[in-house]
């Protein structure tokens, strides 16, 4: 399996800087000088740091949000948060999601892919007065002040996770259902490691949210021509982070072998650790893809690229060359 290269930039050994490879992308001197102030002033920014409990949204704000999200969101998420078609906004299940996170990233949610039929429709402070609602509707208490659409400021409110219960009770007993393995590592590579790798890596050249040309495939053309516009282009990224994330622990399938046969090394601590590597990019990849921001997606995809390159040297590419696959380099 050839492995996938990230093609405009990639990251400096030991300095973690992004650099331009071919004039691919253009990355101006103030990201690294913002990045530079930035380090200086975290100590200022962590003590600034609050909670959805601490009285972040103003009443009338809500008020606002409420009527947005009757227009433009209860048809899907129900009159009261309850969830139809869309999953539930309020009560355990909404905060074992995205509890203990930034309101950025809800506010994001809300804006770059809501409502489903018509994502990137809301406005910014669209979005920032639903997820006020949203936190009336949580029994997070009102302030004075109205929650601000700044994406800095967003960052250091963090929406708390669900109350753990007082006690559980006993686990029930179900069957584990075992799946013994269709392919090869090889197999599960080229169909579905690969591809959704090169997606994610494709962004950085393609803008995603760019208009596409209408297509005029035919019955000739190849599979990935014919069905290239089933998804826009961002639900495509979406959709191959996801791929990567969860397609990730099927290298530690019990039982899977390698292309030359020998079996999958699955026990190895090194091994499950560049599989967790691997899952950890893909849900960064997702997570950058849901802002609907190309530079996001390019700087994750370096980790992407960084996650496959470490396992390939590892496994793949030590004693033996591409031939001894599976076989860790002494």
């Amino acid at each position: 399996m050839s492995l996938p290269f990230t093609r405009c930039r990639e990251t400096v050994r030991g300095a973690g800087l992004p650099r331009v490879l071919g004039g691919c992308c253009a990355l101006g001197a103030a990201v690294l000088a913002g990045a530079l102030a930035g380090s200086s002033s975290f100590a200022v920014h962590a003590q600034q740091s609050r909670t959805a409990k601490d009285g972040v949204y103003a009443g009338g704000q809500a008020t606002r949000g409420q009527a947005i999200y009757k227009g433009k969101c209860a048809s899907c998420h129900g009159e009261t948060l309850e969830g139809l078609q869309g999953p539930a906004l309020a009560g355990d299940g909404f905060l074992g999601v995205w509890g203990n996170q930034p309101l950025s990233d809800l506010v994001g949610k809300v804006q770059h892919t809501m409502p489903r039929s018509e994502p990137g429709t809301i406005t910014r402070q669209q979005a920032t007065d639903v997820v006020a609602y949203l936190l009336q509707a949580g029994k997070f208490p009102a302030g004075t002040a109205e929650l601000s659409g700044d994406e800095a400021a967003l960052k250091q409110i963090m929406l708390p996770g669900p109350q753990a219960p007082a006690s559980r009770p006993p686990a029930a007993t179900a069957q584990t259902m075992a799946f013994p393995p269709a392919g090869n590592l090889a197999e599960v590579m080229r169909g579905i490691l690969f591809p959704s790798a090169n997606v994610i890596f494709d962004a950085q050249v393609v803008d995603p949210g760019a208009p596409r040309k209408k297509s005029s495939s035919s019955a000739s053309d190849s599979l990935s021509v014919r069905f290239a516009d089933v998804y826009p282009g961002w639900q495509l990224v979406d959709y191959a982070a996801v791929a990567l994330a969860e397609s990730a622990p099927l290298m530690l399938t019990p039982g899977r072998r390698c292309e030359n046969g020998k079996p999958v090394p699955v026990g190895r601590a090194d091994w499950i650790k560049l599989t967790q590597d691997l899952a950890d990019a893909g849900k960064a990849a997702y997570k950058a893809s849901q802002s609907r921001n190309q530079d996001a997606v390019i700087e994750v995809s370096n980790q992407v690229s960084e996650s496959c390159l470490n396992c390939h040297r590892a496994f793949r590419d030590g004693r033996g060359g591409g031939a001894a696959r599976c076989v860790p380099r002494e």
